[in-house]
């Protein structure tokens, strides 16, 4: 097997080689549009910077857009990526020119099973993104739909609840990022199914979430293929393999939720419509008997997995950052607890989605957390559709546009003391996260933004409210507060280098 490895090596070397000749000969080839590409760091120094700082692109890009401004060019590989870094060049791209920047870079795992062609998040805006678009805003986050499901998401809270109670009660320790992922999962997958998908403490109940989180960790990995297409063939690093085996599991599994649905409705009525229909799949259903040519069901099925992947991992990951903070600094922790108390105090109840107008401390903190930590370091990457010009500069047709949201949410000319977890920054202060305040756009902006918003606001408020209104949280071992681990990495969205675990303490 030695020397099979060895020429395996040998021939990969010879396509880098290729590859990097190819980009040079590009390069010359359209020097006068390079000529006229925003400043940057050699390849070499970035790779340099990267190395230094491990899995932190987001923190390099930061440290080089200081020295090259906030446009910035990136060679890596055959791809030309420009980096956007302050509010006035981040809304040039999603917004002022957001149809220039139409497009979207197709990393090569989402080829598995076409998925590309049927993704809200991977599709132009064209004519099939906006159709999907529009049945996501009308048929699954619609207002509607979300005040018929607000019963069933407090249930789930309650039940969030009640196994951290369990955990207290046997002096067990709680990872938060993983437990508030299966909440998560469980609040959408009954949106859209009726049905839970996971549990706290059941290994046998942990199929779909199981292949959810194998399939997101080959989607994290960088992938050479995305910066040399031409060893798309030969997938060096087997990520597209694996990653059909997983998303292949994640299909079939979809498949059979919607067969054993279609399979009731044909039960249950004589024209396969079921008079109690209440959750997404069969409003689905009846708009695809409908309008089967305009959205069929792999879109439908697609669209699902979207919206999971979206949804799950992007609101776990930053109420597991809001805990830490808020573990990390105590004095905030008590602060959020009596004005969540202050509200419940004559009333026997759990926190409700009304009450969240009511908390403007709390409401800050969520504000605070989503300013250090985004979900995405850098919103979705663009595509120019053809060559744009931005402040002088010339952003070529094919170049990939990323918008560094992390360092602008760091920038000291944008906020004062910008390291700091300062949720009082965001009292008496009119700024949002709802795409207007381009200084702070955690969910995008545009025609872009984040469908889910509006559950999202719902669920990191009262997720967090009810984890410290019901609990003191205290770390394992002898660690202090002061002294926690507070790196982040870049996965699928901006995570924890180490994951919070804390052992609850009745309050």
């Amino acid at each position: 097997m030695d020397w099979m490895n060895y020429v395996i090596f040998i021939l990969f070397s010879f396509f880098v080689f290729i590859c990097i000749y190819a980009a040079m000969i590009q390069s010359r080839l359209r020097v006068g549009v390079n000529s006229r590409l925003p400043p940057g760091p050699n390849i070499f120094s970035f790779m340099k910077s990267i190395i230094k700082l491990g899995n932190k692109p987001h923190e390099s890009c930061a440290i080089f857009s200081k020295l090259y401004g906030p446009l910035m060019t990136l060679k890596l590989g055959t791809k030309t990526t420009i980096v956007a870094s302050s509010p006035d060049m981040v809304k040039e791209v999603i917004y002022t020119k957001d149809r220039s920047f139409s497009g979207r870079p197709v990393p090569d795992v989402s080829r598995v099973a076409d998925h590309y062609k049927s993704s809200l998040v991977l599709l132009p805006t064209g004519d099939k993104w906006a159709k999907l678009r529009r049945i996501t805003k009308e048929y699954v986050f619609s207002v509607q739909r979300l005040e018929v499901s607000e019963i069933m998401r407090m249930e789930k809270v309650e039940e969030l609840i009640d196994h951290v109670n369990q955990c207290c009660i046997n002096k067990k320790p709680v990872q938060i990022g993983d437990t508030i992922f299966t909440t998560i999962l469980n609040i959408l997958s009954n949106i859209f199914f009726s049905m839970d998908l996971s549990r706290y403490d059941s290994i046998s109940s942990q199929e779909f979430k199981d292949m959810m989180g194998a399939f997101m960790g080959v989607c994290e990995k960088p992938n050479i293929v995305d910066y040399f297409p031409i060893l798309r063939a030969l997938d060096p690093q087997g990520l597209v393999r694996r990653g059909k085996v997983y998303f292949d599991k994640l299909l079939t599994f979809s498949d059979r939720i919607i067969d054993e649905r279609l399979l009731t409705r044909l039960n249950s009525s004589p024209y396969g419509v079921t008079a109690s229909s209440n959750d997404v799949l069969d409003v689905l259903l009846n708009n695809l008997d409908q309008n089967e040519d305009e959205f069929n069901r792999n879109d439908m099925i697609h669209l699902f997995l979207d919206l999971f992947f979206a949804g799950t991992e992007t609101t776990s990951s930053a109420l597991e950052w809001a805990m830490a903070e808020l573990i990390h600094n105590p004095e905030k922790m008590t602060r959020a607890r009596v004005e969540v108390s202050e509200i419940l105090k004559h009333d026997n109840r759990n926190l409700q989605e009304s009450d969240i107008s009511r908390l403007p401390y709390l409401n800050a903190i969520i504000k605070e957390t989503l300013r250090l930590y985004p979900p995405l370091a850098f919103l979705g990457p663009r595509k120019a559709i053809h060559d744009v010009a931005v402040e002088g500069f010339i952003m070529p047709k094919n170049a990939e546009i990323l918008c560094n949201v992390w360092a602008m949410g760091r920038d000291p000319n944008i906020w004062s003391d910008p390291k700091v977890f300062k949720p009082e920054r965001f009292l008496n202060v009119n700024i949002d996260y709802k795409g207007q305040d381009f200084e702070f756009i955690p969910f995008g902006s545009g025609r872009r933004i984040c469908p889910g918003l509006n559950i999202a606001h719902k669920m990191l408020h009262i997720i967090l409210g009810s984890l410290i209104h019901k609990f003191d949280w205290k770390l394992l071992g002898n660690t202090r507060a002061q002294d926690m681990d507070m790196e982040d990495k870049i996965g699928i969205t901006l995570q924890k280098s180490v994951p919070l675990v804390a052992i609850p303490i009745k309050v």
